[in-house]
């Protein structure tokens, strides 16, 4: 029988109090339902939704409530802007999950929790048919980041077929990262898209905000080109089209099963690119997605 592993203080930080190091949430404060938001701001957005709350934590960027939304237990956790931030986030939230860190040793399989993690954001639409206000449901994610390849098995929870046929399609330019396709839970992927509330297809993580998703301000774009590649390109094996640009679910969707939690994004359009029409005053209108979610997971 394999010994648990044992993790030293430079790889798992825990801080005095028995918190983990980013988040600063004890195991006891975490629900096995999570909703995920960028901006700290939106976390008390959906905590207004919750019938009581339990705690209320905050560290930089992450804000953590936990409460009970119509008797489940959910936390809405902010992670910030950007793939990198997912990667911190999805470690800490599977440490709290599956490793005792006062021992520091990954718990027996029986004393488990599986996490339920639902990603509420916003984007970019692609496509004539996804206007602004449009809830898209991330089926699979192209991450252009590069996050998901530093981890082993990654090819376990990826679509390769898919990645070949847009790597082709989209002539990649070789001094790129290497995009991987992950694959979200399909289970919650139709929980949350199924009553054709939402559009479910593949969705592309971009590393930045600008020039990685095609924008162009004082600095020229190395492929002008590549967005309107993007926009035509419709996967041969599966039939989906890309429709829209985001910045983190393509990590969590992957990071989540090769820890083997359930993980899935659902967005709103606030920006059509093809129509070079965008709604910065969106914040009012999101709380239907979040509402959406919540009464799904």
């Amino acid at each position: 029988m394999d010994q648990p592993k044992t993790f030293p203080p430079s790889e798992l930080i825990v801080n005095p109090d028995g918190s983990v190091f980013h988040l600063h949430l004890l195991p006891s404060q975490l629900a096995d339902r999570v909703i995920l938001v960028g901006d700290p701001g939106r976390v008390p957005t959906v905590a207004a939704h919750f019938d009581d709350r339990l705690c209320d934590v905050s560290n930089r960027e992450f804000r953590a409530i936990t409460g009970h939304y119509r008797g489940k237990a959910v936390t809405a956790l902010s992670t910030g802007i950007g793939c990198g931030n997912i990667d911190i986030v999805l470690n800490e939230l599977d440490a709290l999950a599956r490793i005792d860190l006062t021992s520091r040793r990954e718990l027996p399989p029986a004393d488990q929790r599986t996490l339920t993690l639902v990603r509420i954001g916003t984007c970019g639409g692609l496509q004539p048919d996804t206007p602004v206000g449009t809830y898209v449901c991330s089926a699979r994610s192209l991450g252009f980041d590069g996050i998901l390849n530093f981890y082993a098995g990654a090819r376990r929870v990826c679509d390769p077929t898919l990645e070949a046929e847009f790597t082709r399609h989209a002539r990649w330019n070789p001094r790129f990262c290497a995009p991987y396709a992950a694959c979200a839970d399909p289970i919650l992927v139709d929980r949350l898209s199924s009553d054709g509330t939402m559009q479910a297809g593949i969705t592309v993580t971009s590393p930045g905000f600008y020039g990685p998703q095609g924008r162009e301000l004082r600095l020229p774009l190395a492929e002008p080109g590549l967005n309107a590649r993007i926009e035509s390109f419709r996967s041969p094996s599966t039939g989906l089209r890309i429709l829209n640009y985001e910045m983190e679910s393509a990590p969590l969707a992957g990071l989540a099963a090769l820890m083997g939690h359930r993980a899935a994004t659902a967005c709103m359009v606030i920006a059509n690119r093809r129509a070079h029409d965008a709604d910065a005053d969106y914040r009012n209108t999101i709380d239907r997605l979040i509402q959406n979610v919540l009464d799904k997971i």
